[in-house]
């Protein structure tokens, strides 16, 4: 009873302890920056031990007096540009940026090949069809 008593109290002081500014700050740069486990989602959307690792790596810089900005090159540092959910464009990103516009460049030409290629070819009439076709219509 006691233990749960203080287990209790000190969750309660841990959830009263909580800085609201720096939850946040913490959750604007995890929704910034992607989950290295789920890479689909931002850090703020996953429930990954990891995720969760780096959120709180995040509000502890924050909490030591680094910058959005410093968490960001902190992180980007550490694992690539891979890491920020929107990455900036240049030369080491530009797969990113542009490959899905060539894929899906490439898949309209090969299917407008495609099509072109199944065309019917124009029926070819013998000489005695087309004497037939042509006494037909006189």
């Amino acid at each position: 009873m006691r233990a749960s008593l203080l287990a209790l109290a000190l969750l309660a002081v841990t959830a009263l302890a909580q800085d609201p500014a720096l939850d946040k700050r913490v959750a604007g740069l995890a929704h910034e920056l992607r989950c290295l486990v789920c890479q689909n989602q931002t850090l703020a959307d996953s429930n990954a031990p990891l995720a969760v690792d780096l959120r709180n790596q995040i509000r502890e810089q924050l909490k030591g007096g680094a910058s959005e900005r410093e968490v960001i090159d902190f992180m980007v540092a550490r694992y690539g540009d891979f890491v920020l959910y929107r990455p900036p464009f240049k030369a080491s990103t530009l797969a990113l940026w542009l490959g899905p516009f060539v894929l899906l460049a490439l898949g309209a030409l090969l299917l407008v090949r495609r099509l072109v290629r199944r065309r019917a070819p124009e029926p070819q009439l013998s000489e005695a069809e087309r004497a037939r076709a042509a006494k037909l219509l006189e």
